[in-house]
């Protein structure tokens, strides 16, 4: 058996436009919405968890977990530029207070990869405006709600897009512009093929610095009106693996997708460490799994010991505690849930037993929801819910997690 730290934090998490529904106002909703669309299907009322939160919540609470990570939705809060809804700053304070009632510790995200229409009109993630135009926003959820907040977690995965690319799973840029299902998202939001931005897309470097400029600004900001909640960014923090010549190639993925942005954030509170899998590369490139292995639904390699490389990897290259902000398995099997779950735990005890400052576990995610271009076939859920009636059914794998949360004892086999 091996025991946790004491107020060491056990959470799960979801994005507000996976599970939320009807987020007609964000760039990824008009996305969805085109004739030849890149996403295999809509997210429509996706959870209801806009909703359902209170029922959701109290779940989560009863499993076990001390602490529950989602994120507040821009194009709610500001539909347009400098004009904020009252109404959808209401709403997330009362998602905030019914945590707080509920015992769970809320850790905001701010931008979990959907974006207002307005702000794609601007320019996206290549406009200089853009920074602090997060910022603001940044500032404005703070100052409003910054009392119930526990801590912030400014822009999930900043290096999503390189990290897509240069793994090979997302085409280039340039194919990807000249899609017909691109072509009508832009033209339906009023801006060309080549200047339309989304946030998963933006893989150039000067959408880089702009997304690190805005992470840094609204850190500024979110310190300026409430410095006692801790801040960071969260990264797809990869393991990345070298086989038959592949060192070079190796190596430059991990200085362009985790070296680039783990030394930018020196100055933070934590890191938000973010894995799945791990990835290989010969002289080539990128490369699948062996024949044989087994794989997810998301086509990634059965391979949990990928976290522990990655806590490695962000503590030695940012010098700041990590909380692991999402780690899971796209499976229909919920037994090998456990198995992952349970072999990725171990690796971050072994993290904690070499005295690296992990400040807690967060699986991804608490229910089934929208997983973005793949609709709703991966199921990373520990609560299932049925597409047609939106009941939620709780897995074994979620009362076995929930047990671990509530007594912070890890066996040593399931």
């Amino acid at each position: 058996m091996y025991r946790f730290p004491k107020g060491f934090i056990w959470a799960t998490a979801t994005a507000a436009h996976q599970v939320e529904g009807g987020n007609t106002n964000s760039d990824v909703w008009i996305m969805e919405q085109t004739a030849h669309s890149m996403f295999k299907e809509k997210s429509g009322d996706a959870c209801d968890h806009f909703n359902r939160y209170p029922a959701d919540i109290r779940m989560l609470a009863e499993l076990g977990f001390n602490t529950y990570r989602f994120s507040i939705e821009w194009a709610r809060v500001e539909p347009l530029p400098g004009v904020y809804s009252q109404a959808a700053l209401a709403h997330y304070r009362r998602v905030l207070q019914c945590c707080q009632d509920n015992g769970l510790e809320p850790t905001v995200t701010l931008h979990h990869f959907t974006s207002p229409i307005w702000l794609l009109q601007e320019g996206g993630w290549c406009s200089a405006k853009t920074p602090a135009r997060f910022a603001d926003y940044a500032a404005l959820v703070t100052d409003a709600l910054g009392d119930l907040i526990s801590r912030i977690c400014t822009i999930n995965e900043a290096n999503i897009g390189r990290v897509l690319t240069s793994s090979g799973v997302m085409p280039p840029l340039e194919k990807l512009q000249a899609s017909k299902g691109w072509q009508e998202a832009s033209a339906t939001i009023g801006v060309p093929a080549d200047t339309f931005l989304p946030f998963m897309f933006a893989v150039t470097d000067q959408a880089k610095d702009t997304v690190m400029q805005a992470h840094h600004q609204a850190v500024r900001a979110i310190r300026s009106s409430n410095p006692n909640i801790p801040c960071g960014l969260t990264l797809a923090v990869q393991d990345i693996v070298a086989v038959e010549g592949g060192s070079a190639l190796a190596q430059l993925h991990h200085e362009q997708v985790n070296e680039a942005y783990l030394k930018q954030i020196k100055q933070d509170d934590f890191v938000g460490v973010q894995n799945y899998s791990r990835h290989r590369y010969n002289r080539d490139g990128p490369i699948a799994a062996e024949a044989g292995v087994e794989l997810t639904q998301m086509g990634y390699e059965f391979w949990p010991e990928s976290l522990e490389s990655s806590i490695r990897t962000a503590h030695a290259l940012s010098g700041l505690p990590v909380l692991v902000t999402e780690n899971g398995i796209a499976t229909a099997d919920d037994q090998r849930r456990q198995v992952f779950v349970h072999r990725a735990l171990q690796g971050v005890a072994r993290c904690i037993d070499d005295e690296i400052p992990v400040l807690g576990y967060t699986y991804w995610s608490a229910f089934d929801n929208f997983e973005w271009m793949l609709g709703y076939e991966p199921t990373f859920g520990l609560i299932a819910v049925d597409r047609l009636t939106q009941q939620r059914t709780i897995k074994n794998s979620a009362h076995w997690l929930g047990e671990i949360a509530r007594s912070g004892w890890l066996p040593p086999a399931l």
